[in-house]
């Protein structure tokens, strides 16, 4: 009797070690690396290098000490400021947008950042958090905002990045369906809590790092004027700036996949 419940007790723990593991795999999903992404390429046929921007052509990351500089929830009325600088400094950057209260408020914003070499991408449409929604919600969150900025600039981004990071399974597959990498961050100056600029830039610079990606919003108001110390210093210590497909180059982000430094 107690060889039997001792099985018993045995096959539940199994059980629950096995549901585990699975809930583990749902919410974090495998990331990719920029580096594993380019050695991956470079294993396989030959792959289209990422496209060039106005800020610098086609670069090698490979072989640069490259950091690509991202801005998500915008555009707002600071972006254009922002715009100005990385214009001045030719500096390329990609832009996670927002498309209620964001896109669709400030097509001419969303149009010069296509413009002017900028890589675009999705945050969704209204920042709901992706894993708390059914495979429906998810996918109105992110079609929603794939067509808003269809209709700006005549192309649809392929790229996203999920509210807060936030990620798992079904994430992953509405993301393959739309066409849609996902694309976290390295460095973060968590600027939505501070106006500090000479903090935002110190947290960044702190955490800076080869293959790097640099998350930082466009919409508080100590973000744009900390942008030109980051960059700044950033040049002074050898690092190329780059769009997150050039990252990656001459690696393509595959839709669904987590590319996470």
């Amino acid at each position: 009797m107690i060889v039997g419940r001792k099985k018993i007790w045995l096959g539940a723990a199994a059980s629950l070690v096995a549901a585990a593991s699975l809930a583990a795999g749902v919410l974090r999903p495998d990331r990719i690396s920029p580096g594993e992404a380019r050695s991956r390429a470079s294993h396989t046929e030959a792959r289209p290098a990422a496209g060039t921007t106005a800020y610098g052509g086609a670069v090698d990351c490979g072989e640069l000490r490259c950091i690509a500089l991202t801005f998500d929830a915008g555009p707002g009325k600071d972006t254009p400021e922002l715009l100005d600088l990385l214009k001045k400094e030719q500096v390329p950057a990609t832009f996670f947008l927002l498309g209620e209260d964001h896109v669709r408020k400030h097509p001419k914003t969303v149009r010069r950042m296509a413009a002017e070499g900028h890589e675009l991408a999705n945050h969704t449409w209204s920042h709901r958090i992706l894993t708390d929604l059914d495979a429906e919600g998810i996918r109105t969150e992110l079609a929603r905002t794939q067509d808003a900025i269809e209709r700006v600039t005549g192309c649809k981004p392929t790229l996203m990045r999920p509210p807060q990071g936030r990620t798992d399974r079904e994430v992953a597959r509405v993301s393959r369906e739309l066409g849609l990498a996902q694309v976290l961050w390295s460095a973060t100056a968590k600027d939505y809590s501070t106006t500090d600029s000479a903090l935002i830039t110190r947290r960044i610079l702190d955490a800076a790092d080869r293959d790097g990606i640099i998350l930082l919003h466009d919409i508080y108001g100590g973000t744009v004027p900390a942008v030109p110390g980051i960059i700044a210093e950033l040049k002074r210590r050898g690092y190329t700036f780059v769009t997150v497909p050039q990252l990656l180059a001459p690696g393509v982000a595959e839709p669904g996949a987590v590319y996470k430094p």
